[in-house]
């Protein structure tokens, strides 16, 4: 055989090969190759770094750990639930033993209630939770509140089980109740849409999606199950929902508010936080709502996050302030303030915004906290402040901030020790908002039993809760446009469908899942672990066959494939489904300049509608309403799915393929141009409107009939109510869930010109095929009150026109004249 070199031979031989060498038989050889017997020399290397005992994680490492714990989730479950026309939220009093506890504290304990440090902050460099450091914080510093979870601040599971988070917040809780002042924790933490930081707890459509559904019993429920999985994990404070309503359709968070129209707005917000909360005194399946955020973060003065904001305050009044009341009418326990200014003064710190406007009007008695870091952003980002303590005296002197969320800064307490020392807080304004705080946490039952349910565990992911958030996400599909009988498709037609979200889950949920800003483009939908359905599965499962399928572009609509290849298979298909989208993102993290589309995409169906026969479906899975452009027109159907979650695939496959009626309608005004980025179907009567889809446009595949509006009275007046009804009537062959919008709009307004449209109440209810159904609403003048610029809610008489689904080619309308008095 040929020489081999001893690398060669080396690998032969791990690898097991029979090898004959004859030189290697031949003594005088051997003896050539015998190497003395040297000692090797000691050459120093860094290795893994360690603390102790401890192995360190990577300083940067990609991706983390997969949590390999199983849920085996019970299918059906009972908890008790309550009745939702009590009123159950903070008292204006704080009860007798909860002041006897505060008086019996220490200053330094005191100041620790206020301050609240994120999950990184007590991690090992191991990512797992350090107990000297944690006793620190609690025994040293007595820092009462925790917020976020591990994953997001390096620890060492890329998402937690409930029976390890369980096992962590356990842990802390019960260092907290023997170490320091010996108060339990309370632990906030971003369950938007399901608890949906943590593995295998049922994933909701995000909240523009329910909006879309009109129908509120969906936010109560969903937000129900966020609840029960939420303190599964022994965490007692989600962070929602979000009463913002959309103001810029550039803002990276629109997807996770309730839509443009302050009543829709206000009656989701209200059935989200019956939900969250319920008996929540009593109820131990239940978490404090935290209703945010205070106040016109929304509507930012360039579409980015986190900007200035400029609002009169007869705008914040009439169109912004709604959905709070709204929040504090169902018994919110917590509220959070906004990021930033508004009219140049920053919120965190307004007399006028948070002592005058939301404990003194709109009378909030429960815990206010601030968003990350907006107590030192004072210093350091606004440059309002000299330096933190002149940022905490601005804050705990001109407002009502309970706790300061001081994410990584533990050291916050010590401040206001010093500064109510020096004479600087009063120890009346600390007593104030520790007082608060105690309270919440006698109300979550912490000093009964700050740990977690096992009993809870066994419900999280369970059968019952993943139909209902399937069904969520079929409610919200919203069927804009169907031309030439485009959809539904047939399972015998020959369908290409492109765009990279036909075969992702992370694409279809949006950020605030699993992550702060999604799932990593290394985890992709491993981390889901099977959990979840993708738009290709769901076709599947329908048509009993491989679908046909070409990503074309990546999410960022970059082209991805060569389109003479797609243009080819386009010619061979009877229908092109084109799937556009987003990447995930929220916050600072999910600015957009624009809101036009990657070229490459309006291209590729630009190509398609000319050089085939196809007809072209457009799908919208995306995070904010992108325009369409030219590709508007090619489409002989336009459907947006918005972010439908992980159980969005197969809804949104089982709507493509007929197997029920779409029912949603847009919660928002979805723009032609960009600078309709700030249009809402409100605008006064006289200015442009004239969107791509207005505001409540949608229908579904059957013939909906009304009739004409029927009341019982021509005249409107104070303190006497007028009934509207209305019958809707199926002419189609499918079952109908059929929501029913009753706009009405002042013709003439002496004064001020009245908005074009106004909802004023809506229904949903199911028409079978062949069947009628009526729809009742009630009118009154308070409905019609608004508020002028000397902050007066007025009622001017004149021409009152009643309009049902307004924009939609069914809408039917009817006059009736209002009087003042």
């Amino acid at each position: 055989m040929r020489y081999l070199g001893l690398y060669h031979f080396a690998i032969l031989y791990l690898q097991g090969a029979s090898i004959h060498c004859v030189k290697c038989s031949n003594p005088s050889f051997s003896k050539r190759l015998r190497v003395k017997n040297f000692t090797p020399p000691n050459i120093p290397a860094i290795g893994i770094k360690k603390i102790g005992d401890v192995t360190c994680l990577p300083d940067r490492y990609l991706i983390q750990d997969y949590d390999p714990i199983k849920l085996n989730p019970k299918p059906q479950y009972t908890i008790s639930d309550y009745n939702k026309s009590d009123y159950v939220g903070p008292n204006a009093k704080i009860d007798q033993d909860v002041i006897d506890m505060v008086q019996k504290m220490s200053l330094e304990e005191k100041a620790g209630q206020m301050a609240q440090i994120h999950a990184g902050m007590f991690l090992g460099c191991d990512g797992l939770l350090n107990i000297t450091q944690i006793e620190y914080l609690i025994d040293t510093l007595k820092i009462g509140s925790f917020l976020d979870h591990t994953a997001n601040q390096g620890g060492r599971w890329n998402i937690n089980s409930p029976q390890r988070f369980a096992n962590l917040t356990n842990t802390i809780q019960q260092i907290a109740i023997n170490k320091g002042a010996k108060i339990p924790i309370i632990w906030g933490i971003d369950s938007v849409h399901g608890a949906n930081y943590i593995k295998g707890a049922t994933l909701f459509p995000q909240p523009t999606n329910i909006a879309a559904t009109f129908n509120v019993s969906h936010a109560y429920h969903a937000s129900r199950i966020t609840a029960k999985d939420t303190r599964a994990a022994g965490i007692h404070w989600a962070f929602a929902p979000l009463a913002d309503i959309n103001q810029n359709k550039l803002w990276s968070r629109n997807f996770e508010n309730f839509g443009e129209d302050p009543y829709l707005a206000g009656e989701m917000v209200y059935n989200s936080v019956k939900g969250y909360q319920g008996n929540y005194k009593k109820d131990r399946t239940r978490v404090a709502a935290c209703v945010k955020h205070f106040i016109a973060y929304s509507n930012p003065y360039n579409g980015k996050d986190q900007e200035p904001r400029y609002v009169s305050e007869n705008v914040l009044f009439e169109y912004i302030l709604p959905p709070f009341q709204k929040a504090i009418e169902a018994g919110v326990a917590t509220t959070m303030e906004a990021y930033g200014a508004l009219n140049n003064q920053d919120i965190v710190s307004s007399k006028a915004l948070l002592r005058k406007l939301l404990r003194d009007t709109l009378n909030f008695k429960g815990v206010l906290v601030t968003d990350w870091d907006e107590i030192e952003s004072k210093v350091f980002k606004h440059h309002s402040a000299f330096n933190l303590e002149d940022a905490i005296v601005q804050t705990l002197g001109n407002g009502s901030v309970d706790i300061s969320m001081t994410p990584s800064n533990p050291k916050f307490p010590e401040y206001i020790t010093k500064l109510v020392r020096n004479n600087e807080i009063p120890v009346a304004r600390i007593d104030e908002s520790v007082g608060r705080i105690l309270q919440l946490k006698k109300d979550l039952g912490l000093f009964d039993n700050p740990f977690s349910d096992p009993g809870l565990i066994d419900t999280v992911g369970s059968l019952q809760d993943k139909e209902l958030a399937a069904q969520v996400a079929r409610d919200s599909i919203i069927l804009l446009k169907n031309e030439r009988g485009a959809l539904p498709l047939q399972t015998n037609e020959n369908v290409l469908f492109i765009g990279p979200n036909v075969n992702s889950i992370r694409y279809l949920c949006g950020a605030w899942t699993m992550h702060w800003q999604g799932p990593s483009d290394l985890e992709g939908d491993d981390i889901y672990d099977g959990y979840g359905t993708t738009i290709l599965q769901g076709i599947e499962s329908i048509t009993k066959k491989s679908i046909n399928w070409i990503q074309g572009y990546d999410i960022n609509g970059v082209k991805a494939h060569d389109y003479d290849d797609v243009l080819r298979a386009a010619q061979k298909a009877d229908k092109v489904v084109f799937f556009f989208g987003e990447k995930p993102s929220t916050e600072i993290a999910g600015n957009i300049n624009t809101l036009n589309i990657n070229p490459d995409q309006q291209n590729l169906v630009d190509l398609v509608s000319k050089y085939t026969k196809a007809q072209i479906v457009l799908v919208l899975v995306q995070n904010r309403p992108l325009l369409l452009e030219k590709s508007s027109k090619y489409a002989d159907a336009i459907v947006n799915a918005m972010l439908p979650c992980a159980h969005g695939g197969l809804a949104i496959a089982e709507m493509l393929y007929g197997k029920y009626s779409p029912s949603a309608r847009l919660p928002y005004t979805y723009p032609k141009y960009d600078y309709q980025s700030s249009v809402a179907y409100y605008r006064p009567i006289w200015n442009e409107y004239e969107p791509e889809f207005a505001f409540g446009a949608g229908f579904g595949y059957n013939d909906i009939k009304y009739s004409e509006i029927r009341m019982n009275d021509t005249r409107l007046k104070p303190g006497k109510p007028v009934e509207v009804s209305i019958t809707a009537t199926n002419n189609g062959k499918l079952s109908q869930l059929e929501p029913v919008i009753m706009f009405a709009m002042q013709a003439v307004r002496r004064e001020y010109s009245p908005e074009r449209y106004k909802v004023r109440a809506f229904d949903k209810k199911l028409i079978e095929p062949g069947s009628s159904v009526e729809y009742k609403f009630i009118l009154t003048t308070d409905q019609f009150k608004f508020w002028t610029v000397e902050l007066n809610h007025v009622l001017f008489e004149g021409p009152i026109e009643v309009i049902i689904n307004a924009g939609n080619p069914n809408q039917v309308n009817k006059w009736i004249y209002m009087d003042e008095n």
